[in-house]
């Protein structure tokens, strides 16, 4: 580390003690500095918000399309930034990975065609930052587009993707998501069906008690039934105490 670095660091580890501006950061940011600066810099930049993304776009300007930078702009969540963030998304050839996950906080205000665009795509990154925006959108959508978005993301063999699912379905508490969730805890991994299980309890409604009802007569003796049987029990004695 030369000593230009070594200062830098100093005055980001002392930014309690001393603000920092946003015109020194954009001054202390170079494309040859190590990336664990540069993330530092664009990291402290997103912090400031609006003075913050004055800085960031003449950075992206300068130095083109970094990934910190893209997270950057992301993180002062101005309303200018997601314009560029989304134009830039249009101009690119394919989808930019990083600008999906930059997009995440804005997720309600984007469109529903882009995040099924973004949900199609098999590669794990991309589905979790297609569940990631879907998670602000879900609430302007009806239980059928809400299912139809997830039903091919509920049969993943990637846990990290079906878990993710179910986090945003059990918000819902309708015979047909319960019982897309049910289907889970039936033929899920034992670490989703787990998750799946105890979604369903906690919906706490008469669906999803139906459905665990309907799990424990179909699942064998072990751990997903016992699971079952708690989640039951749990929902009966929540229902004698109201």
């Amino acid at each position: 580390m030369d000593t230009k670095e070594a200062m830098i660091w100093q005055k980001i580890n002392n930014v309690r003690k001393t603000k920092l501006s946003p015109e020194w950061l954009g001054e202390a940011y170079t494309s040859s500095d190590s990336l664990s600066l540069r993330i530092a810099i664009a990291e402290q930049l997103g912090f400031l918000s609006k003075e913050g993304w004055i800085t960031l776009k003449q950075l992206l300007k300068t130095h083109g399309l970094q990934p910190e930078l893209i997270q950057a702009a992301g993180a002062c969540h101005q309303q200018e930034a997601k314009s560029f963030l989304l134009q830039t998304l249009k101009k690119e050839n394919e989808m930019n990975i990083v600008i999906l996950e930059a997009l995440a906080c804005w997720g309600a205000s984007i469109s529903e065609d882009l995040i099924k665009r973004v949900l199609r795509e098999p590669a794990l990154r991309f589905r979790l930052a297609g569940l990631e925006l879907l998670k602000f959108k879900a609430h302007q959508l009806n239980d059928s587009d809400l299912l139809w978005l997830s039903k091919e993301l509920l049969s993943d063999i990637r846990e990290q993707v079906v878990i993710k699912t179910i986090k945003i379905l059990q918000r819902r508490d309708s015979i047909d998501i319960c019982n897309s969730i049910g289907t889970v805890a039936l033929h899920g991994t034992d670490c989703s069906a787990e998750v799946a299980l105890m979604a369903l309890g906690s919906i706490g409604s008469m669906n999803s008690k139906k459905i665990l009802k309907e799990l424990a007569n179909k699942l064998p003796k072990g751990r997903r039934l016992d699971l079952t049987k708690k989640q039951i029990l749990h929902q009966s004695q929540s229902s004698s105490t109201l």
